[in-house]
């Protein structure tokens, strides 16, 4: 039996959207409800379109950001209501790649100050050992001691990112949260970043949590992939399994919306009508009733609940 790392129970996060004086306040609701585990040593990768609410779910596990409801818990605490002190040792679990490879760099430090102020928070090397400890960090990602004294604007999108994982790797962390960690990058430049993950993967026992829009690139690194949509985790299952036979059919239309390399290859695309909600103003029941090409009755009164569809494979549909 896996080792469950990562475990989130029902996590709800709204967001106040309006403060106009005398007007009632109205909330963006983020995440609805999102409960799942993340074992060690896989890849879970989030998936959905922009604004499902996927970003926040990272950021509700490391507690960047506080949840309204639920329970987040990591390696068997629970830290749904650790304080930021609390937090500190348990941040060195946990680390961060953001999608932006520029803009998570200072950009008036030096590499070596980058790399190594993890060190200097959580550790008590000297200055010496936290030197060494970020250039051998930079080989291992693919750079050398000479970028270390370099600003971040002297390297390329591809670079930058190396950089960021090398950060998130000083103070050997249990648990990496990618956000969109290749979505800035060219193509090629998105093949080497995805095989360095892996191969870090393998060297250092890592755990993902991988979240992206991208279904092709989730393809080539995730073990298990869960589907969001409007703050609800609609399809979880192993890798396989979602792309042989996805079950939801909002997983469905963004599986056929993967391009093919064979100009000769024919293939169905799901052409997804009506209009996305607002996700100030959810429908009532499904979220996914405005643009389902099966909708019966009960999905505009009852709110579809992730249960099990087959052996790990979980969806929240009442066609299933």
């Amino acid at each position: 039996m896996r080792e469950t790392l990562v475990e989130l129970k029902n996590v709800r996060k709204q967001f106040l959207a309006s403060k106009k004086f005398m007007e009632e306040k109205k909330y963006v609701k983020a995440i609805n409800g999102v409960s799942f585990e993340i074992y060690k040593g896989e890849t879970l990768a989030i998936v959905g379109e922009s604004g499902c609410g996927k970003s926040t779910t990272g950021r509700a596990i490391n507690k960047l950001i506080d949840i309204d409801e639920g329970e987040v818990w990591f390696d068997h605490e629970n830290i749904t209501n650790y304080s930021s002190h609390m937090m500190k040792p348990v941040r060195s679990k946990m680390q961060m790649v953001f999608q932006d490879p520029y803009g998570s760099l200072n950009p008036r430090m030096k590499i070596r100050d980058i790399v190594s102020e993890p060190l200097l928070v959580h550790t008590n090397l000297s200055k010496k050992e936290r030197y060494q400890k970020a250039k051998e960090l930079l080989e291992i990602v693919g750079l050398n001691e000479g970028h270390l004294r370099r600003y971040a604007h002297e390297f390329s999108g591809g670079q930058r990112q190396r950089i960021g994982i090398a950060r998130a790797l000083t103070v050997n962390p249990k648990l990496i949260i990618a956000d969109e960690p290749v979505s800035a990058l060219d193509v090629s430049i998105q093949a080497q970043v995805i095989n360095l993950f892996k191969e870090l993967q393998r060297e250092f026992h890592l755990t993902y949590l991988f979240i992206s829009h991208d279904l092709s690139v989730v393809e080539h690194i995730s073990d298990r992939i869960g589907v969001m949509y409007l703050g609800h985790l609609v399809e979880i299952t192993a890798k396989e399994q979602l792309y042989k036979n996805p079950l939801h059919p909002y997983t469905q239309a963004l599986l056929s919306a993967i391009p093919i390399a064979d100009p000769a290859k024919k293939k169905k695309r799901i052409i997804l009508k009506g209009d996305i909600p607002n996700p100030i103003d959810l429908p009532v029941g499904c979220p996914f009733n405005t643009r389902c090409m099966h909708v019966q009755d009960k999905c505009y009164k009852i709110v579809p609940q992730l249960q099990e569809a087959a052996s790990g494979h979980k969806v929240a549909c009442h066609l299933i």
